[in-house]
């Protein structure tokens, strides 16, 4: 009895290591692509599988999508400007088998796939374009390694420009530039505010000159927006034309005083004087 204990016990053994060798788990967001004596037999999906040990092998795939930062690369731009940009790629594999198949390690030739795009892509636009135009430039990327990528059962999702560092000579340049742009745009604007004015008052001149009181009345105006501090002492001065008209008149009536036998003149209210 002891010798049959122990030999079912050893047949019990074998078969649960049996059974571990050949249950694989495959998770939600992963396939499995079987081998059998070294050819593919197909691809398993989620959930328990069986395989038969020491004849099948199964590798497990990850369906998720990856997240792939591309490393700084130094990069010459069309204008002869030395960069150093980064990125990051997102993909995912569509086809298992191909994954597999097709290529050692998937991950690694992306990787170096992207660096060398990456490059290629940027260094045939100018420095304004890789800044201003980043859209499209990873539109670009991302076409190039989708043509590349497909023969491996991968989809490239996205792929964005992360960072772009310039030469500090070139960081330099571009601040006095902007400088100079912001300085033009204010004479712009200053001339235009000028000529906006200068229109303004001529306007406001024929006005006053078509309405003589006008004038009066923006004077006295004047005067009650001055008066409002009342420790301020205020020159105003007259109208020079009818100042100078006043004068002149005085200036008559002095004169027709001093000769004898000349009546003296009487100012009209234009400031013309008339004899009596």
């Amino acid at each position: 009895m002891t010798t049959w204990a122990s030999v079912i016990g050893i047949v019990l053994a074998v078969l649960l290591v049996l059974l571990a060798l050949a249950v694989r788990i495959v998770k939600q967001y992963e396939q499995g692509v079987l081998f059998r004596l070294g050819r593919v037999v197909g691809v398993r999906g989620p959930g328990l599988q069986l395989i038969i040990p020491f004849v099948d092998v199964m590798h497990r795939v990850s369906l998720r999508i990856v997240t792939m930062p591309i490393q700084s690369q130094g990069i010459i731009t069309r204008d002869n400007v030395s960069v150093d940009v980064s990125a990051v790629a997102y993909f995912r594999v569509v086809d298992a088998t191909r994954s597999v198949v097709a290529i050692q390690n998937v991950y690694a030739a992306i990787d170096q796939i992207a660096q060398t795009t990456l490059r290629k892509v940027v260094g045939q636009h100018t420095l304004d374009e890789t800044l201003s135009e980043t859209d499209r430039i990873n539109l670009d990327i991302r076409a190039i390694l989708d043509v590349t990528t497909v023969e491996w059962g991968v989809e490239v999702t996205l792929v964005e420009l992360k960072d772009i560092q310039l030469p500090d000579s070139m960081k330099r340049a571009m601040a006095r530039q902007a400088e100079a742009e912001r300085e033009k745009r204010a004479k712009i604007i200053n001339a235009e505010g000028e000529s906006l004015a200068a229109t303004a008052l001529g306007e406001a001149s024929d006005v006053m000159m078509a309405h003589p009181l006008a004038l009066q009345l923006r004077n006295l105006q004047s005067l009650v927006e001055i008066g409002v501090d009342k420790n301020t002492t205020v020159v105003f001065p007259a109208p020079l034309m009818t100042t100078i008209a006043e004068l002149g008149s005085f200036l008559e009536r002095e004169a027709a005083a001093a000769t004898p036998g000349r009546p003296d003149p009487v100012a009209t209210p234009n400031g013309v004087p008339t004899g009596h």
